[in-house]
């Protein structure tokens, strides 16, 4: 067992199939102080970030990580937050994984809304509630191309998709609202069969992923962690305040 990995995992994949792939320390969603947190209690060698609260609580903090990494935590991200936090932060050291990270690297002011699933309180195992735009999008390209949809509707279907708040997104509402609004019902016929064996589920794809690398190699044997000079800031300590952090956070800044 990798007891010095932690990973924030949640909607994306449950733990039982992670610790297939990685045996390691999984915690909830991540957010705010989590990873300062995780720190303290756990002093792993490296944290994956794959799922994080949103609206229920603070978003894990960009300090926090970087406090991390500069203390030689290795930090790595993927699926969801994780591909977020990590295309921001590569530059500073933390290191994503699979396509969703990459096309957040591409497209840096892409909505952070694409990913974002609502899902179930943490004491019912938060599971998804919905289906995240990007794999809503992936499946209807998907759709296009293996010819069950004509173009013109993946367009339709993709911005009535981007119209629903995330916290309502799921191929269900998204159907709802095409028969509403769209006349092609034959094609969406078609479409909703295929989709019980053909849609896409990139997040699930890309946690997985990266949990198998991580196995499959020795930390040792992966790039050098990122060490520099971490500047304790005003709001980052209030931040960490805040959530009920910050004595943790200072008794490691000595």
């Amino acid at each position: 067992m990798r007891d010095d990995f932690v990973v924030f995992l949640g909607p994306t994949l449950s733990e039982a199939e992670a610790r297939s792939y990685l045996k390691a320390i999984y915690l909830p969603p991540v957010g705010c102080a989590d990873v300062v947190r995780a720190v303290a209690e756990y002093a792993p060698s490296a944290i994956v970030l794959i799922d994080g609260v949103f609206a229920q609580r603070p978003a894990v903090r960009h300090q926090e990580i970087l406090w991390a990494i500069a203390r030689g935590v290795r930090m790595y991200g993927a699926a969801s937050i994780g591909a977020l936090r990590a295309a921001e932060l590569a530059p500073q050291g933390m290191l994503g994984h699979g396509l969703i990270y990459r096309w957040y690297r591409r497209h840096p002011l892409a909505d952070d809304a694409d990913v974002t699933v609502p899902m179930a309180p943490v004491e019912l195992g938060s599971r998804a509630l919905g289906d995240a735009l990007i794999d809503i999008r992936l499946s209807l390209k998907k759709a296009e191309r293996v010819g069950v949809i004509e173009r013109r509707l993946r367009h339709r279907l993709e911005s009535l998709a981007r119209s629903l708040h995330f916290s309502e997104r799921s191929f269900a509402k998204l159907f709802a609202a095409a028969e509403n609004n769209l006349s092609a019902v034959e094609q969406i016929a078609v479409l909703k069969a295929w989709l019980e064996a053909g849609s896409m589920n990139q997040k699930r794809r890309d946690a997985v992923n990266l949990l198998k690398y991580l196995a499959d190699h020795k930390v040792n044997d992966l790039n050098e962690p990122l060490f520099f000079e971490f500047e304790l800031t005003e709001s980052f300590a209030n931040d960490m305040a805040y959530c009920g952090m910050l004595d943790a956070l200072l008794s490691r800044c000595q």
